[in-house]
């Protein structure tokens, strides 16, 4: 090895340094001289986190050798702009409009709008797009829109037009009444100044004794028998510490498996850590290596041997259902759940269908939706002070992980301590345990700090990703254009492993078809193993599957009667009386004034594209309604703790799990402990409370951050922390003891507050496995969508040029991250929708071959309409926020798509070869060869239903579910 001294001007000051000019990067030296603001993402030059200014030019310093940089160059760095104290214009912007999330991308963005404004001081909204998509800057938090308003804003100070505090929310003057308001996050300058430690940045500031894990991941087949693993040679390579396989975890290795649905196969726990008998998808780890050095335990990791016997690979539930396809499992049929949706003259649905004024059939498909978080996933493992095995890792329902990696590692879950690490995104991803595992396992073989960092392709085979969908569906209406009857059978893709893939069965069945009024269908979801990638969490969870088919039936079925799709849609959304696809009232019917509020936008939109369409340019206007429920159910419970600070003022510590994965876990913990102290305590501001966070040595069981629940829930178990140690420091006259006086009292400062869903609720009720009848959730949210869409003539290209969401979640705790939440959720879904997509297991390896949308791929015409809601069931009157900006918005686009030249795409994503293929065909009189044939599903829909019939199953319908009134705010339940 022959290294090499260098000098270069960093952030002003001369750095002497030695490197290898032939392996390190430009960002490898700068991280190890400290400055980890520069940030690694994707590691092949792709998303712009690890951007840096070279000598006045933007660079991405992640591919930019050192070979390659001129000794005395300059570079300036994030810590070069700003720090947290004196923050640049730039910095100030990005926490105060909004523009933080997970916070990963940011000094990226920041950098290379510093350069912006450098070269062009007063730039227009397009310009700051322009640059952002030059320099290949990608951000899956925000929708981009925030950055630009920051980029903007910033320019205006810097041009002296504006001050900081034009841009700065003054908390000071809403003492008292802060809910609903735009309150920072707490996290957020540490983010924006590039001094928040990720998984990466963590492991540069371990001890030099920590042992660096590489995973031995053959990536050569989806399906194949292990035959043997040979690390003879490994093993003897510099630096190599243990070589890790199966046999050093006996009677543990393997996550827990659950059934959710009634109708499920006997489910076996399958999902092992480290293969030992076949590889069941790309991604699977056979061993790994812990090593002194990275570069020695990837080396030795290149030199381990598999013997692999391919096996028949299934790669689509249409391959697994095959007749001749062979189980995956011996011990387990390919199908192993169902779901049933039986309403209304469920029994003479073909005929309703048949001989309804008009119907529709057809078949789609929902694509397997990658997650790309910025940041891959970095882990690390070690022995903590009480010797408890610690793991430090992207968890997003931490003691749930918890469980299940003390399974798979084999100790005691009392032994094990979860934190969570400052998280570069995931969007559902991390609820898997699989890879925490992984380094938990390293750690307790070897006794050893480790830490594991995965390449990005390496997490893009790991990693679970969003559940293809295959459906055959029809719908009915009559001569006005009321729903009649409608029908659907879906095969749902859910890979190797069945953890979550019964429970997704349940979302299909409750989404398919809502929000409307609904009064005939036969319904059934399947779900099968595969050899793809797993099925895991990702916002939406089911809904967008559900939606892909039921709201093209609805705009198809609109054009045929020949009645507006807005009209339609109008005339047979849910009003009070009408009842739910499970047969229950919905929970609120905010619907017609969401559509009242979008008809105006709706009618301007299609005017607009009217009068704009060209030959070469068609535009068109879709809608779409989407929603998705909040909370886990009867089995939902959150507990946090409130601890009393010393000090004669009120000051408190907040304690609890809120689980922080880009969405605000911080900002709505606490918006929710101000609110829920305001009754006793109305003075306390922001700067009262120190939030302690997700790490399962002090903080109580939140639950986790998924379902929409976080706020929800963290909030009914703040109101109750809030009143108890209220109660316990209130004197007999009224007045509140001090910290002080509670000491001298003998009285304990930390209170626990535990909230139980079944103590508050008693009228939960899950899907019937004969007839999907059911009412398993505590309240909904509910999301209208409107996308505007430009398509290319020659090419098919599509661009989304607008999106408008009318959504009603009940009060909005904190209107800044509930809009995060809006633009960031309608920016994967116009990706789903035209591009994304993990299909090719060999080449979509990175997020740019994967489809991840840049900023010019996402509209800046972004809008999010608050209706103005109330939930009387939640705390503030708060419902829950996230999935349902990602339910059905994709849909709209697909809907904009057919207004616009005709030619509709049954399956995702959109992309310009399909939408051109459709738009030639039409201009030929040929049918649209984007239109499949109906889908073999494995046995048709209504012998299954039969099945069901001949084999009824207990329900667990409770006896006295009895409901009340129903108003607009919802069901108020005897």
């Amino acid at each position: 090895m022959n290294l090499m001294k260098m000098t270069l001007n960093i952030n002003g000051a001369d750095r002497m340094f030695i490197c290898d000019p032939e392996k390190d990067s430009l960002a490898d030296v700068l991280r190890r001289l400290g400055l980890t603001g520069t940030k690694v993402g994707c590691g092949t030059g792709v998303c712009g986190a690890c951007s840096v200014i070279l000598d006045g030019q933007v660079i991405r310093s992640c591919t930019r050798k050192m070979k390659r940089v001129k000794e005395y160059s300059s570079v300036t760095t994030i810590e070069g702009i700003g720090t947290v104290l004196h923050p640049h214009p730039l910095q100030y912007a990005w926490v105060h409009l909004g523009a933080v999330q997970c916070g990963f991308c940011v000094p990226g963005f920041i950098v290379s709008g510093y350069q912006l404004l450098q070269e062009n001081p007063n730039p227009t909204r397009e310009d700051v797009r322009d640059w952002y998509q030059t320099h290949r800057n990608v951000c899956r938090c925000t929708g981009y829109k925030q950055i630009v308003d920051a980029v903007m804003a910033a320019a205006a100070i810097m041009r002296g037009e504006k001050t900081m505090e034009d841009i700065t929310y003054d908390w000071s003057k809403d003492v008292g009444n802060f809910y609903g308001k735009p309150l920072i996050r707490p996290n957020a300058m540490a983010k924006a100044c590039g001094v928040c430690d990720y998984g990466d940045d963590i492991e540069l500031h371990m001890p030099a004794e920590t042992l660096k894990v590489a995973l031995v991941q053959p990536r050569k087949y989806s399906h194949a028998k292990i035959l043997g693993i040979d690390y003879s040679e490994a093993e003897k390579m510099p630096g190599v510490v243990r070589i890790i396989t199966a046999e050093d975890v006996p009677d543990a290795n393997v996550l827990m498996t659950y059934s959710f649905v009634g109708r499920a196969a006997e489910l076996e726990p399958k999902h092992k850590i480290l293969a030992d008998d076949k590889i069941v998808y790309y991604g699977s780890v056979v061993a790994m290596v812990c090593a002194d050095t990275r570069a020695h335990a990837e080396a030795a990791a290149a030199a381990v041997k598999v013997d692999l016997e391919p096996l028949p690979e299934y790669m689509s539930y249409l391959d697994a259902v095959k007749p001749d396809a062979e189980p995956i499992y011996d011990s387990m049929p390919n199908v192993y759940g169902i779901q049933p949706v039986l309403k209304g003259d469920h029994e003479h649905v073909p005929e309703l269908i048949e001989d309804a004024a008009y119907s529709v059939e057809g078949s789609f498909y929902s694509s397997r939706e990658p997650h790309m978080s910025i940041e891959g996933d970095v882990m690390q493992a070690y022995y903590d002070e009480d010797d408890n095995l610690c793991v430090h890792c992207k968890t997003m329902t931490l003691y749930f992980d918890r469980d299940d990696m003390a399974e798979a590692i084999g100790i005691p879950v009392e032994k094990l301590r979860v934190i969570e690490n400052p998280t570069g995104g995931s969007f559902g991803w991390a609820m898997n345990a699989a890879s925490y595992s992984l380094v938990g396992i390293a750690t307790k073989v070897t006794k050893m700090p480790c830490s594991l960092s995965m390449s990005y392709a390496e997490f893009m085979a790991f990693s679970g990703k969003r559940s293809p969908c295959y459906f055959n569906g029809r719908l009915s209406c009559d001569e006005n254009g009321m729903l009649v009857a409608g029908e659907y059978d879906a095969g749902l893709d859910h890979g190797p492993f069945a953890e979550l893939g019964d429970d997704k069965l349940t979302k299909i069945a409750r989404f398919t078809f809502y929000p409307y009024n609904m009064p005939n269908i036969v319904g059934l979801s399947r779900v099968s193993f595969t050899n793809h990638s797993f099925g895991t969490a990702y916002r939406g969870y089911g809904a967008p599957q559900a939606y892909t088919c039921s709201e093209a039936l609805v705009d198809m079925l609109a054009e045929k009667a020949g009645i507006d799709p807005f009209e339609f849609r109008y005339k047979n959304i849910a009003r009070p009386g009408d009842t739910n696809p499970q047969q229950y009232p919905y929970l609120h019917y905010p619907m017609e004034e969401m559509m009242d509020k979008l008809k105006p936008i709706y009618d301007e939109a299609v005017a607009k594209a009217k009068a704009e369409s060209t030959d070469e340019i068609k535009k068109g206007v879709g809608i779409a309604w989407g929603g998705y429920n909040v909370g886990l159910g009867a089995v939902d419970e959150a507990h946090v703790a409130i601890e009393l600070m010393p000090g004669d003022k009120p000051k408190f510590r907040k304690y609890d799990t809120w689980q922080d994965q880009g969405q605000g876990g911080d900002q709505g913990s606490l918006i929710c402990t101000l609110e829920a102290l305001k009754p006793y305590f109305p003075e306390v501001t922001p700067d009262d409370i120190k939030l302690i966070q997700t790490d399962s040595k002090y903080c109580p069981n939140t639950g986790e951050s998924a379902g929409s629940r976080s706020h929800y829930a963290n909030g009914k178990a703040s109101i109750v922390a809030a009143k108890n140690i209220a109660d316990a420091m209130r004197k007999p006259d009224g007045t509140y003891r001090t910290y002080d006086e509670m000491i001298a009292e003998g009285l304990p400062t930390k209170y626990q507050g535990d909230w139980f869903t079944t103590d508050e609720y008693d009228y939960f009720y899950d899907l019937d496995p004969n007839d999907g009848t059911g009412n398993p959730t505590y309240t909904y949210t509910y999301a209208l969508f409107l996308a505007t869409v430009d398509v290319e003539v020659a090419t098919g290209k599509t661009t989304c040029t607008g999106m408008t969401c009318v959504y009603w979640i009940g009060k909005p705790g904190n209107i800044q991250a509930v809009e995060g939440q809006v633009f960031g959720g309608m920016s994967h879904a116009i990706g789903f929708a035209l591009s994304e997509n993990y299909e090719d297991v060999t080449k979509d390896t990175n997020m740019f071959k994967a489809g991840v949308p840049y900023i010019k791929d996402v509209p800046d015409n972004m809008t999010a309409i608050d209706v103005g809601g109330y939930d009387p069931r939640g705390p503030f009157g708060s419902s829950g926020a996230s999935e349902a900006f990602q339910s059905s918005d994709h849909m709209a686009v697909i809907n904009a798509i057919n207004n616009a030249v005709g030619v509709r795409v049954y399956e995702l994503p959109a992309t310009p070869d399909k939408v051109k293929a459709g738009i030639e065909a039409l201009a030929k009189g040929e049918p649209n060869p984007n239109k499949p044939e109906k889908y073999d599903l494995g046995s048709e829909l209504y012998d299954e239903i039969q099945k069901i019939k001949d084999n009824p199953i207990e329900p667990s319908k409770p006896e006295d579910l009895e409901f009340g009134y129903l108003g607009k705010e919802g069901v108020q339940w005897k």
